[in-house]
C-alpha cells in the first residue's frame, strides 16, 4: 500500500488473492438470494430445505479452506485438490436444486489451473462446463429430447471456449516464464558486467601504479646513464690529470696537467647543471617545443663549436606536455651523444609535423658506429640510446638508429601527435 496522498493500489497478485478468498462467499450469497426470490417458480419447498443443507456444507468447506491457506499449504496440494472437487460436487448438487447456482459453479473456470495439477486441469474445466451447460438449459434433471440437444450444444460451446481459453492461458504462461527467464538472465549479465567493471577499475589502478613505478625506474636509469656518461667520466679524467701532475717533476708539464684537470672540472660542472635542468620541463616552461629545440641546438653549437641547424616541416601545432617533453629529452640526448662521441663536423635537427605523428631526426656526419655491435655503457648506443627508446615507448612511439662506421649517425624518433588539451 502507498501513502502520502496517493491513491492506494493493490498489486495484481494481491487482487487475485482477494478474489480467491471472497468470491466463493459472494457467488454463494448471490445464488442463494436468487433461489429465494424464485421460490415457487423454480425452487420447491423440498429444494429449499436441500439448498439450506448444501449451503451449510459449502460454508463449512470455505471455513476449512481458509484454515488450510492460513496454515501455508501451497495451492497445488492435496488440500487444494480436495477443496476444488468437493466444491464442484456441491455446485452440481446446487444446480440440481436450482439452476441459478450456476453463478457459484462458475468459480471452477477461475481456479482450476491454480488448484489442480497440470494433468487434471482439463478434467476440472470440462466438469465445470457440464455444470454450466446444465444450468443454462434450466438445471438438472433433463427431461426432454429438445433439452438434451440444447444441453449438448451448450456443453460443446462451454467446452470449446474452456479449452481455447486454457490454451491461450497456457501460452501466456509460457511467455511469462520466458520473460522471467530473460529478466533473470539480464540480471545475471548485469551482475557479471558490474563485476567486470569493478575488476577493470582495479586493473586500471594497478596499471597506473605500475606505469608510475616503471617511469620512476626508467628515470633513475636515465640519471644513472647521465652521471656515468658525464660527471663520472669527468671526475675520472680529473683524477688522472692530477695524478699525472703529481707524478712529474717538470713544472711546465705539471701545470699543463692541472690546467687540463681544471678544464675537465668546468666541463663536468656544466654537465651536472645541464642534468639538473633536464630533470624538469624548464626549457618548455616559457617556450614552445620548436623554440626549446632551437635553443638546445644553439647551446650545443656554442658548447662543442660544431655547426648545427634546426629545421621544421609541416604545420606547427601545440602538443601535449608529455609529448613535447619526450621529444626535447630525446633531442638533448642525441645531441649529447653526437657531441661526446661522434666527432662530427655538422649536425642537423629536423622536427616534422604530420597528420597523426611527430618525428624528430638528429643527423651528424661523424665517425658513426655499428648499431648491432654490443657496446659498453657510456658509449653511443649504451645508456643514451636505451633511454631514448624507453621515453618513446612510454608514448607508444619508436626510436630508430641508422649508422655505419665512418658514415655518420641518424637518430629518428616517432611519437603519436597528441594535441594540447
Amino acid at each position: 500500500m502507498r501513502k502520502g496522498g496517493a491513491v492506494s493500489r493493490l498489486t495484481v497478485e494481491e487482487s487475485w488473492q482477494r478474489w480467491y478468498r471472497w468470491a466463493p462467499y459472494g457467488t454463494l450469497g448471490l445464488s442463494s438470494l436468487l433461489a429465494v426470490l424464485t421460490y415457487g417458480v423454480i425452487t420447491t419447498t423440498r429444494g429449499m430445505y436441500a439448498g439450506a443443507g448444501l449451503l451449510a456444507a459449502a460454508l463449512a468447506l470455505q471455513l476449512w479452506r481458509g484454515r488450510t491457506e492460513r496454515r501455508g499449504d501451497p495451492p497445488v496440494a492435496v488440500s487444494g485438490q480436495v477443496y476444488f472437487w468437493t466444491r464442484t460436487a456441491l455446485a452440481f448438487a446446487f444446480n440440481w436444486v436450482n439452476p441459478v447456482f450456476g453463478i457459484y459453479a462458475v468459480l471452477g473456470y477461475f481456479d482450476a489451473d491454480r488448484l489442480l495439477p497440470r494433468r487434471a486441469v482439463r478434467a476440472g474445466l470440462l466438469t465445470t462446463a457440464v455444470i454450466m451447460a446444465g444450468s443454462n438449459t434450466g438445471g438438472f434433471p433433463l427431461r426432454s429430447g429438445m433439452t438434451w440437444a440444447m444441453f449438448a450444444g451448450l456443453f460443446a460451446l462451454h467446452g470449446s471456449l474452456t479449452l481455447l481459453f486454457g490454451h491461450l492461458a497456457g501460452r501466456e504462461e509460457e511467455r511469462s516464464r520466458a520473460r522471467a527467464a530473460t529478466i533473470a538472465e539480464l540480471e545475471r549479465t548485469n551482475t557479471r558486467l558490474e563485476q567486470a567493471l569493478r575488476d577493470n577499475a582495479a586493473l586500471q589502478n594497478m596499471l597506473v601504479v605500475q606505469a608510475r613505478e616503471a617511469g620512476v625506474t626508467q628515470e633513475r636509469q636515465r640519471l644513472a646513464a647521465e652521471i656515468h656518461d658525464t660527471i663520472a667520466q669527468g671526475l675520472t679524467g680529473i683524477i688522472t690529470q692530477l695524478q699525472a701532475a703529481t707524478a712529474t717533476t717538470d713544472e711546465t708539464t705539471s701545470r699543463a696537467h692541472v690546467a687540463r684537470a681544471a678544464t675537465l672540472a668546468r666541463a663536468s660542472l656544466g654537465e651536472a647543471r645541464r642534468s639538473v635542468q633536464n630533470l624538469g620541463p624548464g626549457a618548455l616552461e616559457h617556450h614552445s617545443l620548436p623554440e626549446a629545440l632551437k635553443k638546445a641546438v644553439d647551446g650545443w653549437t656554442e658548447e662543442f663549436a660544431v655547426p648545427a641547424t634546426f629545421t621544421i616541416t609541416g604545420t606547427v601545432e601545440p602538443l601535449h606536455e608529455e609529448v613535447e617533453a619526450t621529444l626535447l629529452r630525446i633531442a638533448q640526448e642525441a645531441l649529447a651523444n653526437a657531441g661526446r662521441h661522434a666527432e662530427a663536423g655538422r649536425v642537423g635537427v629536423t622536427l616534422s609535423y604530420m597528420d597523426d605523428e611527430v618525428t624528430l631526426d638528429v643527423r651528424d656526419d661523424g665517425r658513426g658506429f655499428e648499431p648491432a655491435a654490443p657496446r659498453s655503457p657510456g658509449r653511443t648506443g649504451g645508456f643514451g640510446l636505451g633511454g631514448m627508446r624507453a621515453r618513446a615507448a612510454r608514448l607508444a612511439g619508436t626510436v630508430d638508429v641508422e649508422s655505419e662506421p665512418g658514415q655518420g649517425t641518424a637518430v629518428s624518433a616517432r611519437v603519436p601527435l597528441v594535441r594540447h588539451g
